[in-house]
């Protein structure tokens, strides 16, 4: 059985703690990854003419692709995932929910208009104003530090992918400083 199979994953939560995330790592915000508000009102205003319907998820997509690549180079481990790199089942569901979600752009618009409306700031403010993490998460995530080489955020023992270890992941990245990203990440069960 794939890990998909044995636990639930919410691909629209999944879809919204990337978007957070990666609004919130925006040069305009954390400095983590040179993107500069293309998921505020910037990148609407510069994407919008040319995808007039599809705009915002073409603004999630350079999002995504760069905060990915950001952290694929600054620590990869191996036998783990993290909050841009999961088991490929789940990679490859989230894939294919993606055109659903593109017919569905009218129920999206609300999010990423929050997103572009909310200041980024605080991470965990921000996961909260989106409902994508309860109280017991953010008391994990104060116990979370980063690592010795400072360059990521270990999650204690191994963990098969479901929906509280990947809003880990995602809270995690608050451990991370201005210019200085920690890449969360969890060891994965055989």
């Amino acid at each position: 059985m794939t890990a998909s199979s044995t636990h639930h994953i919410d691909l629209a939560r999944l879809f919204k703690l990337r978007l957070v995330v990666a609004r919130h790592g925006e040069m305009d915000a954390a400095r983590w990854w040179n993107t500069n508000g293309i998921l505020g009102r910037r990148g609407d205003m510069v994407l919008k003419r040319g995808f007039p319907s599809t705009h915002l998820f073409a603004q999630a997509r350079i999002a995504f692709a760069v905060a990915r690549s950001r952290c694929h180079e600054l620590f990869d481990p191996p036998g783990s995932m993290t909050l841009w790199n999961l088991p490929a089942d789940i990679e490859d569901q989230f894939d294919e929910r993606w055109q659903d979600w593109l017919d569905e752009g009218d129920q999206w618009e609300p999010v990423f208009a929050k997103l572009s409306e909310t200041e980024p700031g605080d991470l965990l403010r921000m996961l909260e104003a989106f409902d994508l993490i309860d109280q017991s998460q953010v008391e994990a995530v104060g116990k979370l530090r980063r690592a010795a080489e400072g360059r990521s955020v270990p999650l204690a023992g191994t963990h098969c992918p479901d929906d509280d270890v990947i809003t880990l992941l995602a809270a995690g990245f608050a451990r991370g400083e201005p210019g200085s990203p920690a890449i969360p990440y969890a060891r994965l069960d055989d």
